[in-house]
């Protein structure tokens, strides 16, 4: 069995009402791709920064797991 892992990076940029994530995500070949998300903060919610690097996080993921997605079923078409 062949071991395998990907590498990736979440970085965010805060201020009081938004979060916003940038992720990487790079692979085996090489490909390196890059996601986004973002949230704002209702101001009658508590301030806590960790719940929108979450959400923010997870949907910068979500986008970068719709391109793998998209780039593996067209390397499958290829075949």
């Amino acid at each position: 069995m062949q071991v395998a892992g990907w590498h990736v990076e979440v970085e965010f940029d805060e201020d009081d009402t938004h979060t916003r994530a940038a992720a990487l995500l790079r692979l085996r070949d090489g490909t390196e791709l890059r996601g986004r998300g973002q949230t704002t903060r209702d101001p009658r919610d508590p301030d806590e920064r960790r719940i929108g690097e979450e959400l923010a996080g997870g949907r910068a993921l979500m986008d970068i797991a719709q391109q793998l997605t998209a780039k593996a079923g067209a390397e499958v078409r290829q075949l």
